[in-house]
């Protein structure tokens, strides 16, 4: 098992002074409810929860690309075998890409959440011991939180994903929380929420936001409806160099004028976590106006 934790450098939502780390979504989220998706860890099928009212965007990065999973599995299994507060600790600070100096921003959980209260306590303290790095991200693990209200320092910017297991805790402690919207309309007209694009209303703004779906959602749903017209207009959701550091020795693709996929197919097919596509069905799957796929 790893000793160290693999941690991705913005993305094209995320500038490069921002660290990310992830986890495996739905697997490591015991609090989720409306969102919950997961990929299988060895074919990448996704399975719904029973709830679900939207999928998880993570999920479906996991289940296009399997050195994504691989990757998120690692980091899963190095924590939990850390085990203690401490050792988690002493795991996540040895793990930070500082870049001497270059990092300002650490993600955590851009796929997963916090999954117990020892991995939780973790973090704060790695943020205690880092003062000069801003640490944010969103949570559905309200009862984590709610249990060290008093105990979160300055740089540890939280913020309560809505539609999990525990929303009643949001009202009950004034948690900050943001809202998934299937429009900006909703957004505006039903919520009277702003909208954040880049993560920032996390880090840079104390009040309650909103997000607009994004990522492929179960056909037929009110969430798979709203995204294709989402798709449709080009707005919402990552553009196509958003998967370019997904990419592995083998599949040779790269972004071309960030709206180029190019990929080496094989036996006529592309394969992308060991799932067969046509480009046409690629193009889909990246859900991006202008996107073209080149086999």
């Amino acid at each position: 098992m790893t000793d160290i934790l693999k941690f991705g450098i913005g993305n094209a939502k995320l500038n490069k002074d921002t660290a990310i780390l992830s986890l495996p979504a739905g697997h490591s989220c015991p609090f989720a409810k409306d969102c919950r998706s997961c990929a299988h860890r060895e074919t990448g099928k996704i399975q719904d929860g029973p709830h679900t009212q939207f999928r998880c965007y993570a999920a479906n990065t996991e289940a296009l690309f399997s050195n994504v999973r691989v990757g998120r599995w690692n980091n899963f299994e190095a924590v939990k075998e850390a085990k203690t507060t401490l050792q988690i600790a002493a795991l996540i600070d040895r793990s930070l890409p500082l870049r001497g100096g270059k990092t300002k921003l650490i993600r955590f959980h851009q796929s997963g959440d916090f999954f117990n209260q020892a991995y939780f306590d973790a973090w704060l303290l790695v943020a205690r011991q880092n003062p000069d790095l801003l640490f944010y991200g969103y949570t559905k693990a309200l009862p984590f939180w709610v249990k060290r209200l008093g105990e979160i320092p300055s740089n540890f910017k939280l913020v309560a994903s809505r539609g999990g297991t525990h929303d009643h805790l949001i009202e009950e402690h004034g948690l900050r929380s943001v809202r998934v919207v299937l429009s900006e309309r909703e957004a505006k007209r039903k919520w009277k929420l702003p909208i954040d694009h880049d993560d920032t209303h996390v880090w840079k703004y104390d009040g309650d936001f909103a997000i607009v779906i994004h990522g492929t959602q179960p056909a037929g749903s009110k969430a798979g409806k709203a995204w294709y017209k989402i798709a449709k207009k080009g707005k919402g959701g990552y553009k196509a160099k958003y998967f370019a550091h997904y990419t592995k020795k083998g599949m040779k693709s790269k972004k071309v004028n960030g709206k180029h996929i190019h990929v080496k197919p094989t036996a006529g097919k592309i394969v992308v976590g060991g799932v067969p596509f046509t480009s046409k069905q690629l193009e889909k799957a990246v859900q991006y106006k202008g996107t073209k796929v080149h086999a």
